[in-house]
Parts: structure tokens; C-alpha cells; sequence
């Protein structure tokens, strides 16, 4: 069992970012913590919720270190008898809000993984892109959260911006690496509606060479790529979604997901506080579960199931294309930017 958390505010809105976020509205936070509590006793019976059964959680946005850990303690209260012992607890953070003090704090709370919101160690490419730190910020939250001993810390990065050359983005991943994160995030720029970029969708370029640049770079310098945009110790969460694994969402557009339902609930941060109970539901056919399964698995290393392929030959056609390999009674791909392309040959 997974718990994913939303939490919406953020102190600016980058130009590409169509996350349900907003900007300020901060004193609004007291009254959206009670709230996922308040959701949060609805899904321990939903999905019958027993201590011990929770293996990871996921703090996203929006923006999570712009709320203090002060205001976060009642809900890792809440949700403490239900973690495993283990259980690897992430959150988000963007460099010029995540202060040592804040980082402190969240580690105190049982935090033991972060996540970095950095895209680009390039001023330049920082501005352009609307993120409000600097290189300085995020050079500095790294090292504090590394003094502060947190040891497993991801990094968010971009490619395909439209000034990006493999010498700038060489220089983004040498620098991750020479801080000592444990994981990569690489995701390439697209353009989404209803944010400033949509504008002007010119500042995206379609370039294959760099993505398998990008990939092979970060391959050789020892962080090996797991997912289509992920690499290095692998996020115990985020595979967890690749499996297809059950998922509470609590938050303000998020998603959970039980057998065979998507829950939804309130997008609209002002309602959702007003009834976080208003969760719609969204039934899966036998045919859309075996689909998610096809799709999120060839662009893991989680990889297919034989038998959820009905057409052996196509899989067989694969093999000897060295598009996918088999080993025992699964599939994987041996390119994941293929991966879509390969399930829709599957199948077609």
C-alpha cells in the first residue's frame, strides 16, 4: 500500500508547470492540513487500512517545504501506526524554501528521502524556465540536507528546453553527481495547456539526440536508469505505481487507485477543504487494468507478464528485433523511450 499527499501552494508558478498548484493562498494551510485528516479517516476504511500496511509516502505538489513542520506534525501523527518499519518516506522540496531549518524539521518528522525541484544548475536556463532559485539555493540545500545526514536525495532535471546543448546538460548532471545524490529525475520539457508556456510552445524542441544523451550520460556515470525518466537508487514509491499497486491519494487533485477504481477527489483547493469527502470514482474494465499494466511496465524495469500479451508472434517479432528481451516468464524493454510505441504494437 502506497499514501500519496498533494499539497498545492507554491510560492510561484514555473512556466511550464501544469501541477494543480497555487501561488500563496498560505493562509489557507491550517485548514487544508485538517482536512487531509479528515479525508485520511475516510480511506483508512475505504481501504482497510491495518497498522504496518503502509509502505511508502510520497509528499508532492505544488510546493511541500513551503508548509513548516510544525504544521505537518498531526498528520504524520495520524498516519504513524500504519507505516511500516521501513517504509521510505519522500517529500518534495524547491532549494530557495527547503531552509536547514525546515530540512531539520522534516527529518525529525521521519522524512527519509527528498526530492529537489532543481531542473537546471544554469542561472540562466533558472530564469527562463520561472524557477525562483538559484544555482547558490540549490547547491546550498543539498549540502545541508547531506550535514543533516539524510543520504538517500533526488534531483529533479530538464532537458529539450530550447537553448539546451548536451555541454549544458553534461554540466547539470556532473554537478548532481558531485554532490552525492542518489537518484536523477530527467524529464524532458513539454508544453501543457493553460500555462505561460503554452504561448509560446517554440521554447520545447523535439530532440531525440539529446534524450539518449541525457539517458547514456547518467547510465555511465553509474546511476543506472530504472524508468523512462528515472535513475539511480530506485524510488521504492514510484515503483510502486508502476506495479500497479493500491494507492491512497489524499489532497486537492489528487488520485488513489483500489483493484479496480480511480478515486478523484475535490481539485479546487477552497472546496476540497470545505468537504474532502467529495471524491469521484472511476470504475476499470479487466481491459483497461491489463492495458495500465502493458504500458507502465515496458517503460520499467517492472516489466509485462507474458500472459497478459495474447499474440505470442509479436512478442517473438520483438525479441528478434532486440526491442525486448525475456527472462523467465516476462518481457522488458531494452530501449524505455520505445516503450509506448512497443505497446501499442503489442497491442494493435
Amino acid at each position: 500500500m502506497l499514501l500519496y499527499i498533494h499539497i498545492p501552494y507554491c510560492d510561484s508558478k514555473c512556466f511550464y508547470c501544469s501541477f494543480n498548484s497555487y501561488v500563496g493562498k498560505f493562509n489557507t494551510q491550517k485548514s487544508y492540513i485538517q482536512a487531509l485528516l479528515r479525508q485520511f479517516e475516510l480511506e483508512i476504511l475505504r481501504f482497510k487500512l491495518l497498522p504496518n500496511l503502509i509502505e511508502t509516502v510520497f509528499i508532492g505538489g505544488g510546493t511541500p517545504s513551503t508548509i513548516s513542520p510544525d504544521l505537518y506534525s498531526e498528520l504524520f501523527k495520524k498516519i504513524e501506526p500504519f507505516l511500516k518499519e521501513d517504509a521510505e518516506i519522500t517529500i518534495e522540496a524547491n532549494p530557495n524554501s527547503a531552509s536547514k531549518k525546515w530540512l531539520k524539521g522534516i527529518k525529525e518528522l521521519g522524512v527519509n528521502r527528498l526530492s529537489f525541484g532543481v531542473q537546471s544548475f544554469n542561472e540562466q536556463k533558472l530564469k527562463l524556465l520561472g524557477r525562483s532559485h538559484s544555482l547558490d539555493d540549490a547547491i546550498r540545500a543539498i549540502y545541508d540536507a547531506k550535514d543533516l545526514g539524510f543520504e538517500n536525495i533526488s534531483v529533479d532535471l530538464i532537458y529539450n528546453y530550447y537553448n539546451d546543448t548536451k555541454t549544458l546538460l553534461k554540466k547539470d548532471i556532473d554537478l548532481a553527481l558531485k554532490l552525492g545524490v542518489s537518484h536523477i529525475s530527467a524529464y524532458e520539457l513539454t508544453i501543457e495547456a493553460n500555462t505561460p508556456f503554452a504561448l509560446t510552445p517554440e521554447v520545447a524542441k523535439k530532440d531525440d539526440s539529446l534524450a539518449k544523451f541525457v539517458s547514456n550520460y547518467i547510465n555511465s556515470k553509474g546511476l543506472k536508469q530504472y524508468e523512462v525518466s528515472n535513475y539511480g537508487k530506485i524510488s521504492k514509491h514510484n515503483f510502486g505505481y508502476w506495479k500497479l499497486k493500491n494507492y491512497i491519494g489524499l489532497g486537492a487533485g489528487a488520485v488513489g487507485f483500489l483493484e479496480d477504481s480511480r478515486f478523484y477527489p475535490q481539485s479546487n483547493l477552497e472546496k476540497y477543504i470545505q468537504n474532502p469527502a467529495d471524491i469521484k470514482i472511476e470504475k476499470l474494465s479487466k481491459e483497461d487494468l491489463r492495458l495500465e499494466k502493458i504500458f507502465l511496465g515496458l517503460r520499467s524495469s517492472v516489466g509485462v507478464e507474458i500472459e497478459l500479451l495474447p499474440d505470442k508472434r509479436k512478442v517473438e517479432t520483438l525479441i528478434k528485433e532486440k526491442k525486448v528481451y525475456q527472462k523467465e516468464d516476462r518481457i522488458f524493454s531494452l530501449d524505455y523511450f520505445l516503450a509506448d510505441e512497443i505497446t501499442l504494437f503489442l497491442i494493435g
